[in-house]
């Protein structure tokens, strides 16, 4: 029995080329997504630890290096911001709860971006050269974080719950027990369902 499988979920060949979506099955707004929200609550646990460590040998390298991992999740926040217009355009419908969905998860990183773009206006032109950040920057730090990871959850619910962008559905044969791997875009044929034989109990499956 085969334990392994690598070649599928590296393949693009079969996969459908969607512009700015991305490709079938390889999306690009959600890698996009983890980058930004991963660097502002790491970015936000930085600034608690120097804001704590007042006036301690590391207070001021935990300040720089949580505006620093500041400054690379809002550079990749451009990428997302992009890719996400373009998936609420191109995958969603208008009236739908998969709409107002993708419009309250939209929302709050709008939110999140625009703190994030304050907090680091105000460390490079007001706050550049403290030793750590103030009560003010530590504030806008754990709101940007928290808002980011609540939108998160309503993007997970788009995709776990709702299924956005996702290319398989309900019975498909990698869920199957095979030796045979399937890759994109290659047709597999419908699973054979038992059908309950007339007033017998009997299972009889359709050849």
């Amino acid at each position: 029995m085969r334990h392994f499988s690598f070649r599928p979920a590296l393949t693009f060949k079969g996969r459908e080329f969607q512009g700015l979506r991305g490709f079938s099955g390889k999306p690009l707004h959600p890698p996009l997504t983890d980058v930004p929200i991963g660097a502002y609550v790491i970015a936000a646990a930085f600034d608690v630890i120097s804001f704590i460590g007042d006036r301690t040998a590391w207070q001021r390298e935990f300040y720089q290096a949580a505006t620093f991992v500041f400054i690379a999740g809002a550079l990749v926040s451009l990428g997302a911001v992009v890719t996400g217009v373009w998936d609420r355009w191109r995958s969603s419908e208008a009236g739908t709860q998969a709409r107002r969905t993708i419009n309250a998860h939209a929302l709050l990183m709008v939110v999140m971006t625009v703190l994030v773009l304050v907090d680091l206006g105000l460390r490079w032109f007001r706050y550049h050269g403290l030793a750590g950040p103030t009560s003010a920057l530590l504030g806008l730090s754990l709101a940007a974080a928290l808002i980011g990871a609540l939108g998160a959850t309503y993007g997970g619910t788009l995709v776990f719950g709702y299924g956005f962008n996702v290319e398989t559905a309900g019975d498909h044969p990698v869920w199957h027990p095979s030796e045979l791997d399937v890759f994109p875009g290659q047709p597999h044929p419908a699973p054979t369902v038992p059908v309950l034989g007339p007033d017998t109990g009997d299972d009889r499956t359709p050849r």
